[in-house]
């Protein structure tokens, strides 16, 4: 995320990430996805890793959700030591709507950073779910994601982390499979549709087996609290585990690996390491340039954006720049030379202090809002709130003032007046 990010960040990249500029050194998880990803297995990695399990049942038996239990599990996967959590229900319930998981965890009253990267992890998948149904988010019927596993998997996953003190999530590349799969829809290809289009813009690559290593929730987790994707970070590694998944595989241990420890970047003096691509064009049309910047912003950049300029020749021209995480530099300078026709793309490694932020949501007009809430402003996503203007009929203006309002509202409600942990400033119904 860059000082400059938009409202029109990738959603799936951009939910439930904090980065403090001063301060002590942040505590990293990164997840290892060599086997792929879901939901018990990001969880049962975090148990491993040394998340109290006591603690952990306190915090999700605070969900007004009964029928369930949580049990870990030791097993071997290829002769690895790993924990599998094990969720059993007596309650038939699987499909829920967006709106009313939201109300599940808002009711809960967990910590702050819990609710928020339980409700961003939701929010990506009704958002992906959304497009593949041609349905609002906040009409998204879930089906397997929203059964009582899925749910204290992604919160206890949530849970997990506060329980570590993790400040900051990352992942390796995520592996997938292939063939098919069985949902509640019938047979879907694997990866299904819905983890190609949470693994938008991240790093990914497909193994020769007919299993579902990477399913929506995992996908989802990874997709709405990974700040970056890469190898292991530079850190003083304190804990590592592995979350087993359901069964063995041939050949390969059916884990999910998580290393925690103390960042050795220090964000105070060492910035975010971030990639700018560029490239000079004097013969593309307006149309072409708006169309590229798109692009570019749904393979993951953090933001792009063109400025004028006085080429050689005296021509006059575009500069199309690019920022972008290092990981991502090769995927979008080919995407960028595809879109324009350049004949080149420079690059230069440059470094960035985001200020801490956080993402929430809000309901205007029974319709969901994310809000951006950082130190001294909460800011409303202006694509959330054009949406409701148009089928509301209310003046863009006062859904922004209104979403505002809702979400300080709610946030004196929980004796956090001035939010937590950003400060707030006075109501002012100028859009921010």
């Amino acid at each position: 995320m860059s000082a400059g990010l938009n409202a029109e960040d990738v959603p799936q990249n951009a939910s439930a990430r904090a980065v403090a500029v001063q301060g002590p050194p942040p505590t990293v998880a990164w997840f290892h996805c060599f086997a792929g990803i879901a939901g018990d297995m990001a969880l049962g990695s975090l148990i491993d890793a040394g998340a109290d399990f006591s603690e952990l049942l306190a915090m999700l038996q605070r969900l007004p959700l009964g029928g369930w239990s949580l049990r870990a599990e030791p097993v071997l996967r290829a002769g690895i030591a790993a924990t599998r959590a094990v969720v059993e229900t007596t309650d038939d319930v699987v499909v829920r709507t967006h709106a009313h998981i939201v109300g599940l965890v808002e009711e809960a009253r967990l910590p702050t950073r819990v609710t928020r990267r339980a409700l961003d992890t939701f929010a990506v998948l009704a958002e992906v779910e959304g497009r593949l149904h041609r349905r609002p988010p906040e009409q998204v019927h879930f089906h397997e994601v929203g059964s009582h596993d899925a749910v204290i998997d992604v919160v206890g996953t949530a849970a997990a982390l506060e329980i570590l003190g993790v400040d900051e999530v990352c992942s390796s590349p995520v592996a997938t499979g292939m063939g098919t799969i069985r949902s509640a829809h019938g047979f879907l290809p694997n990866p299904s549709p819905a983890v190609v289009g949470l693994l938008r813009g991240i790093p990914t690559w497909g193994r020769d087996l007919a299993v579902e290593l990477t399913t929506p929730t995992g996908a989802a987790i990874v997709a709405a609290l990974a700040s970056s994707f890469g190898p292991l970070p530079p850190m003083r590694i304190d804990s590592t585990g592995f979350g087993a998944g359901s069964h063995d595989i041939d050949g390969l241990p059916n884990c999910t690996q998580v290393v925690v420890g103390e960042s050795l970047v220090e964000s105070h003096r060492h910035g975010q390491p971030v990639m700018l691509l560029e490239t000079n064009l004097d013969d593309v049309t307006g149309e072409v340039l708006a169309h590229a910047v798109e692009t570019l912003l749904s393979a993951g950049a953090y933001d792009a954006w063109i400025t004028p300029v006085v080429m050689k020749k005296g021509r006059p021209g575009y500069t199309v720049s690019v920022l972008a995480d290092p990981a991502l530099s090769e995927a979008l300078r080919a995407a960028l030379q595809a879109e324009t026709g350049s004949l080149g793309v420079r690059g230069v490694l440059h470094e960035r202090w985001p200020a801490l932020r956080m993402m929430d949501h809000v309901e205007v007009d029974g319709a969901s809002v994310q809000v951006k809430v950082s130190p001294g402003r909460v800011k409303v996503e202006q694509r959330d709130a054009a949406r409701v203007a148009t089928r509301s009929g209310l003046p863009l203006r006062d859904v922004f003032y209104r979403a505002e309002t809702v979400w300080r509202r709610r946030e004196e409600d929980r004796g956090r007046p001035n939010g937590s942990p950003p400060s707030i400033p006075p109501e002012d119904p100028t859009p921010a």
